[in-house]
């Protein structure tokens, strides 16, 4: 393999005999290495070959800036789902899943671990996925000496149902526009230009998905604990106001009322977008 490009020392990208590019990980991989060079095979530990460019873009810039035991302990864990499941998981579970793992790590180190409202309902509705969320929190304590909540077994459980999610179409298409009808709100209330391939837009993008199946199948999201919501609202007034836009459109249409948490969860996705698109804006300027 010869090496196309090189995202750090542990991560590069090469081309196949197709031309198809594809993301190859290993300890050292491109240590005093330059594009052009050849890999050595040995020291190849996974290689990611996905259908789609855009897919292996988002994941070049993930892995780039992720610990590569942390990669593969999500790979360890997609590959214990796939067996289990015995069934076909979307590509992007490579990013969502690698992503909130990482995340939820970040989180715990901080001593700011988050309370999965939604734990009883994932635990009944999908007990696969909530048994492997659990054998997941075992592998990544582990191979990564760090203890996570249970609740994590959760979130872990919501990535794999989403993965194999494979709905009827009127209920997809349902979906599709309502995430449409939020993705227009607040790209017009906060006059954003999306960056529709950076991390912090699919963050939002896959919360949506989550938010609005929830939304549809009104099963709400209520917390009785308000402080960390007012924090998030008077840290964020613009995403808040922007939320609100969107807390009063849900009720007219759909006759759904969102609770503090969900307000929360929606600030703080509006904000990272929202800060990231201004970011490359005045990079732009600039430049």
């Amino acid at each position: 393999m010869i090496i196309a490009k090189i995202l750090n020392n542990n991560v590069v990208i090469v081309h196949d005999e197709q031309g198809h590019e594809q993301v190859v990980m290993g300890r050292g991989l491109a240590f005093k290495k330059r594009a052009g060079d050849a890999l050595d095979s040995s020291l190849i530990e996974k290689i990611f070959a996905l259908q789609s460019h855009e897919l292996t873009g988002r994941l070049s810039e993930l892995l780039s800036e992720i610990p590569l035991e942390v990669v593969i302990a999500s790979e360890c864990i997609i590959a214990l789902a796939k067996e289990r499941l015995n069934t076909r998981l979307h590509d992007s579970v490579a990013i969502a899943l690698t992503d909130h793992i990482n995340f939820a790590l970040e989180r715990q180190r901080q001593n700011l671990p988050m309370r999965n409202v939604l734990q009883w309902e994932i635990r009944s509705l999908y007990p696969r996925e909530y048994a492997l969320g659990l054998e997941a929190l075992a592998i990544i304590e582990k191979r990564l000496s760090v203890t996570l909540p249970e609740d994590e077994a959760g979130f872990i459980a919501l990535h794999l149902v989403n993965a194999q999610l494979n709905s009827e179409m009127p209920e997809v298409m349902h979906i599709t526009h309502f995430m449409q009808e939020v993705l227009h709100i607040v790209k017009y209330q906060l006059q954003l230009d999306y960056q529709t391939d950076s991390l912090s837009y699919n963050r939002f993008v896959t919360h949506l998905k989550f938010f609005s199946q929830r939304m549809l199948g009104k099963r709400g999201v209520y917390s009785e604990d308000e402080s960390l919501h007012d924090v998030v609202r008077d840290r964020y007034p613009q995403s808040y106001q922007c939320v609100q836009k969107i807390d009063r459109h849900v009720m007219k249409k759909y006759a759904y009322a969102l609770g503090s948490e969900e307000r929360m969860f929606l600030t703080i996705h509006i904000e990272r977008v929202r800060k990231e698109t201004l970011a490359i804006k005045e990079s732009d300027n600039e430049a």
